[in-house]
């Protein structure tokens, strides 16, 4: 997957936990937690849904790198050549 797939396969994601109607303005350096009010569940729900969707386990000791856009990107990319 390219860079712009994994973005846009992640805010998709955020979309749909986050119950927004359209296609999120996102910050990437901003930490998304911040940006759209999610709670520790919802992040929990983030994680569960690249799981399903794209096969991807990300233990619990790399949760820190699922921080900002950027940076969820930058971790993903790695994991999904």
């Amino acid at each position: 997957m390219t860079e712009q797939e994994i973005r846009d396969a992640v805010l998709a994601i955020i979309q749909d936990v986050a119950d927004l109607d359209e296609s999120p303005a996102v910050d990437g350096a901003r930490p998304l937690r911040e940006q759209f009010e999610l709670d520790s569940m919802d992040f929990l729900d983030i994680v569960m849904e690249l799981r399903k969707r794209h096969r991807i386990e990300v233990p619990e000791a790399d949760y820190k790198e699922l921080a900002s856009l950027d940076s969820t990107v930058r971790y993903l990319k790695g994991r999904l050549g």
